[in-house]
């Protein structure tokens, strides 16, 4: 259903050096890139993930009520990209565990370095 998703950011620089250092856990790579964006994933067929500065020159914010949710793959995965963000730069804004309102549902939360939530999930 998804084709990609786009995160803003404030220094592309700065943002892509987390991203790069966080989305290589779960073997996204750079597809591809411009001036402004870099565009992530496994594979060009597959959803991705594309980090940019604004194109309206605007400030970057972060929407209040967006997350992404990126697939952890394993219990242990989710601790690896939770723990990775964390050194990486990113505050916390829920430990991993499971969650109340879904006993299959374990996941951490996050905040990147432009304030953006972002979510580690196994189910």
């Amino acid at each position: 259903m998804l084709n990609h998703v786009t995160i803003g950011v404030t220094e592309l620089d700065r943002a892509i050096k987390f991203y790069d250092g966080l989305l290589g856990l779960i073997g996204a790579k750079k597809l591809w890139s411009t001036q402004g964006m870099k565009m992530y994933g496994s594979a060009p067929d597959l959803p991705r993930v594309a980090i940019c500065t604004p194109f309206n020159g605007e400030p970057q914010h972060p929407g209040n009520g967006t997350m992404i949710a990126f697939k952890g793959g394993s219990k242990e995965g989710v601790d690896q990209l939770y723990a990775k963000a964390l050194e990486l730069g990113a505050t916390d804004e829920g430990k991993p565990g499971e969650r109340r309102h879904h006993s299959q549902y374990y996941a951490a939360y996050i905040r990147d370095l432009d304030d953006n939530k972002l979510c580690f999930i196994h189910m």
